[in-house]
């Protein structure tokens, strides 16, 4: 063996491991003192393909994918009054709670539409949002809206 085989074998070695540990920093839970991701899903939309064929897709994956450490979805305005009603949308919830999805929804919106025990009874955490989410926004979350 050459010594440019030699070098160019030892390069390779030396690309390959750090691309395993690069892969396994990825999949590894955060470490103590490392910060967590966070993202906020802000579901307005009172259209059912838009909670459909999005928000529930990719909030529900966002979380069993490990995309983030932390998903919260929170039902807010028009989606409130779908969601009460839409049996479906219902048990997409449900699955969403499985994988560590935190629920919530503003309680301001959903009495206006007359819907909080009903979001309450799905297991959905129904408490004023305007201060809450303000903090979110001023902090580490990413916030994505729908």
């Amino acid at each position: 063996m050459t010594t440019m085989q030699s070098l160019r074998i030892g390069l390779l070695l030396i690309l390959m491991s750090g691309a395993v540990a690069t892969a396994a920093a990825a999949s590894d839970p955060p470490a103590v003192g490392k910060d967590v991701s966070k993202l906020l899903v802000v579901w307005t939309s009172g259209d059912r393909d838009v909670a459909l064929k999005m928000v529930f897709m990719y909030t529900y994956n966002a979380k069993k994918s490990g995309w983030f450490d932390e998903v919260q979805l929170l039902v807010w305005g028009p989606s409130s009054k779908l969601l009460s009603h839409d049996r479906e949308l219902q048990e997409s919830f449900v699955k969403m709670k499985e994988t560590g999805v935190t629920l919530t929804a503003c309680k301001a919106c959903a009495e206006m539409y007359g819907v909080a025990d009903a979001l309450a009874g799905l297991g959905i955490e129904v408490r004023y949002m305007g201060q809450p989410l303000s903090d979110m926004l001023k902090g580490d979350w990413k916030v994505i809206t729908f």
